[in-house]
Formats: structure tokens, C-alpha cells, sequence
């Protein structure tokens, strides 16, 4: 989108601090969207609108435009992080396995889709169809009734601590957290220790 758009010309002369305020005002506007403060149309359009601005440019149609194209070549990247082919296929025989998750129903499919995943996985539960968030635990509910499955007898694979981690801890699950950048606990997670943590996918060949 940087180069699609020639934001380099607009005074945006480094793509990493584009990126760095991106991700600052995505990771906001989602916890925002999470606590049900905004609607989603509103995050996708906002986070590039207040990036741009952190830029001196005040252009709202320019953030629409690369809100649009953003969300259209998003789901069709298929680069997997390592090992998870080799790990989807160990687990598929002995395990039943689904997705939770916070983003879009229509964007979760293309996803899987374009990354030659969608073998691997039963049910898609999404905060629509759920109509709940990570990590609030009525849609970890949700995922054992549309799923057939018991607390007991289930784990959450996630990287995100507060959302993932947490939201399986308080719903009964066990948990995996995956930590590729071995960051340390943060002092505000307010749950307990996960119950198992890993820096790489290869390390779930252990576990399971």
C-alpha cells in the first residue's frame, strides 16, 4: 500500500515509521472495537486515517482509499510461518481442530483459502456468528456448543496474551501461548500463568 500509493512522496519517507504508528493505532482501535466502543467500519477506515495524521496528512478519502485496498489483498497473503504444515498435519489425525477468532467471517474464509488451510479446520467461529470477543468467554461457550467439545478436553493455541490467553483461562481451557519474540509476561496481564508457552510451531510436536 506504501509503494501502491506513493506515500513516499507525501512526506512519508520511511515505511518502517509508517508501519510502527500503524500497528500503535490498530492494536488501540481494536481493543476499542473489542469493548464495543466503535463498529467495525470505523476501525478499518480510522487506523489508516490516524496514521496519515501522525504524518500531517489530513486526508480522509486518502485513508479510505487504503483502508479498500488494504482489506482486499490482506487475506490472499499465504506465507506460513514455519512448520505449521508439518504440525497441522501431525495433529490432524488424533485431534479435532477449529479456529476462534476476533476478525471478519468473510475475511477468516479467504484467508484460508489463499493459504491452503481450510482442510485442517472444522468450524470458524467468528465474533459475528458468536456474537461475542476475546477474550470474553462467552465465545469460548459458543465454540463448545458449535463444536461438540468440553472445556476439559480443549486447548487454545494463541499469540496474543491479554485476548487469546487469557480469554481461555477464564472460559476453563488450557492454553498454548505462542511467544515467537520471547517477550516477557507483562506486568498488567492479569491472568494466570499460560499453561504452556513456545518460541516456534515445531515445539507443539511435543506437546500433542
Amino acid at each position: 500500500m506504501y509503494n501502491e500509493f506513493a506515500l513516499d512522496k507525501t512526506g512519508i519517507t520511511d515505511f518502517d515509521a509508517f508501519y510502527k504508528q500503524y500497528n500503535i493505532h490498530n492494536d488501540k482501535l481494536w481493543d476499542r472495537f473489542r469493548k464495543g466502543f466503535i463498529k467495525r467500519e470505523e476501525l478499518r477506515w480510522k487506523r489508516m486515517w490516524l496514521t496519515l495524521l501522525d504524518f500531517k496528512i489530513g486526508d480522509t478519502a486518502l485513508a479510505h482509499e487504503i483502508s479498500t485496498a488494504y482489506l482486499e489483498i490482506l487475506p490472499t497473503q499465504g506465507l506460513l510461518m514455519p512448520s505449521a504444515i508439518e504440525v497441522l498435519e501431525h495433529c490432524k489425525p488424533h485431534y479435532q481442530m477449529h479456529l476462534i477468532t476476533n476478525g471478519f467471517e468473510s475475511t477468516q474464509w479467504m484467508k484460508l483459502q489463499y493459504s491452503g488451510l481450510t482442510g485442517y479446520f472444522g468450524h470458524i467461529i467468528t465474533s459475528e456468528k458468536s456474537n461475542s470477543m476475546k477474550p470474553h468467554k462467552e465465545i469460548f461457550e459458543y465454540a463448545l456448543n458449535a463444536t461438540g467439545a468440553n472445556a476439559e478436553k480443549s486447548i487454545m493455541i494463541g499469540d496474543a496474551l491479554e485476548i487469546d490467553i487469557l480469554g481461555a483461562s477464564n472460559a476453563g481451557w488450557d492454553q498454548v501461548y505462542y511467544n515467537p519474540e520471547k517477550e516477557p509476561l507483562t506486568p498488567t496481564y492479569s491472568g494466570n500463568k499460560p499453561t504452556y508457552e513456545i518460541h516456534h510451531l515445531s515445539e507443539l510436536l511435543t506437546i500433542f
